[in-house]
């Protein structure tokens, strides 16, 4: 069954530049959000990385530690960028934006003292338990996958 609101509402959406977080812990698990089921926001009722919008003026790795704070009470460790993402709404009305990737390491003890504040729930899944859940936003399912096949990436042809 899909989402209440994820096909019903008709509240206007707007594309913005955004930040999320590839968070895992030691055993290769990622920490993952389910999004409020909400009119007005991308992917409701979906599980999906910590994140959000880049406000204006503000440097992305800036965005993506408040977005950390207000959501987990997370002071960000060292986080490197791992994958951007570009979208061209332009075609719809809208601009081209971004969607920017960071490795954020934590230990299972780490995970234990965050404090959700934005969403419904939040879990630690395997690569394989993860995507193969029915309502994952797709553009984070591919950073995953991609997270998780990295070094076959890294491979010469």
């Amino acid at each position: 069954m899909l989402p209440e609101n994820f096909l019903s509402d008709r509240s206007p959406l707007r594309g913005d530049d955004a930040v999320a977080a590839i968070i895992t812990v030691e055993d290769g698990r990622y920490l993952m959000q389910l999004r409020d089921d909400i009119p007005r926001i991308f992917y409701p009722g979906h599980w999906g990385c910590f994140g959000g919008a880049v406000g204006p003026g503000e440097a992305s790795a800036d965005a993506l530690a408040r977005e950390l704070g207000e959501e987990l009470e997370m002071t960000m460790p060292a986080a490197a960028e791992f994958l951007r993402l570009d979208f061209d709404l332009t075609r719809l009305g809208q601009k081209r934006i971004f969607r920017i990737y960071y490795e954020v390491p934590l230990t299972a003890a780490e995970v234990n003292q965050l404090t959700l504040h934005e969403g419904v729930d939040m879990r630690l899944f395997s690569a394989s338990e993860l995507l193969a859940q029915p309502h994952v936003t797709p553009y984070d399912s591919f950073a995953v996958w991609l997270h998780t096949a990295r070094n076959r990436l890294n491979q010469s042809a």
